[in-house]
């Protein structure tokens, strides 16, 4: 068990690949990871990898050629050669190791339940990043997830808070729990995450609009009541922090309609 990935994770890793590649991704569906096998276990299990099909409609069946350092066998018995593999899969609290004679209250995902000031069920015990479970009341447009922004900023807060209370003094809840954001890169591209930007625990009562220039960018918005909740940004958008003040605002955007994200109209200038 681990923590999760930061923004450094692959620093002295060399992570040029074996030959130019442009952007092209090929997803396997409804498998998992049953086996790795490095160079030399490979060639003495004599067994074949495919190569990566070039589109959908030619589903490669052939042998590969080339020699990786890696392979990685999956249970639809399909094996493919790679420069590395990432996994990716998740986070569970490790809260493990402080339960022994201890009586803290834990969330249904089997974090340490921490308050709004990140204090446990325990006199003085503060908890926070991957461990701790929220387990106040969060604002309409935010929700924990593991990530090490996240962790970062619990930490930080965490911090506050014990100094606070060391002083006797009332400290308020940081800003950076007033709305969901995330930014980080995926195949060069820019991604940025705001708010309930895959509609979590919206239900069904909520809509979704969407602009796509391909190989350029992607905008998903998903809108409530005429209200933005969240947004997914992907290229050079130059939207974040716009859609951001949207989102914070609760500004009613329902005489707008689908104009919301024409591209000839400039909402930064238009919502400033």
């Amino acid at each position: 068990m681990g923590s999760a990935l930061g923004p450094d994770w692959h620093e002295g890793l060399n992570l040029k690949g074996t030959k130019e590649f442009s952007h092209k991704i090929h997803i396997e569906t409804m498998c998992e990871v049953k086996k790795i096998y490095l160079q030399e276990e490979f060639r003495i299990s004599k067994k074949k990898s495919l190569p990566f099909p070039r589109d959908h409609s030619n589903q490669s069946v052939t042998t590969d050629k080339e020699v990786w350092p890696v392979y990685v066998e999956l249970t639809n018995e399909k094996i493919y050669g790679c420069d590395f593999i990432v996994s990716a899969t998740g986070v569970t609290p490790n809260t493990e190791p402080f339960l022994c004679g201890n009586n803290f209250d834990l969330g249904e995902d089997g974090g340490l339940k921490v308050d709004a000031h990140m204090h446990t069920s325990l006199s003085d015990v503060y908890a926070a990043g991957d461990m701790c479970t929220a387990s106040w009341r969060p604002s309409p447009v935010w929700q924990q997830m593991r990530l090490w922004t996240q962790a970062r900023q619990m930490g930080w807060y965490a911090a506050k808070c014990m100094a606070a209370a060391s002083l006797g003094e009332s400290t308020d809840m940081d800003f950076s729990f007033e709305l969901f954001a995330h930014v980080t890169k995926f195949f060069n591209y820019k991604v940025v995450l705001l708010g309930k930007y895959n509609a979590q625990g919206l239900g069904s009562d909520h809509e979704l609009m969407l602009r796509c220039t391909k190989g350029q960018e992607y905008v998903k918005v998903v809108m409530q009541n005429g209200r933005m909740m969240g947004a997914v940004l992907i290229g050079e958008t130059d939207l974040e922090e716009t859609f951001e003040n949207l989102i914070l605002n609760q500004t009613d955007l329902s005489s707008y309609g689908e104009d919301l994200l024409d591209p000839n109209i400039d909402l930064e200038d238009y919502f400033d």
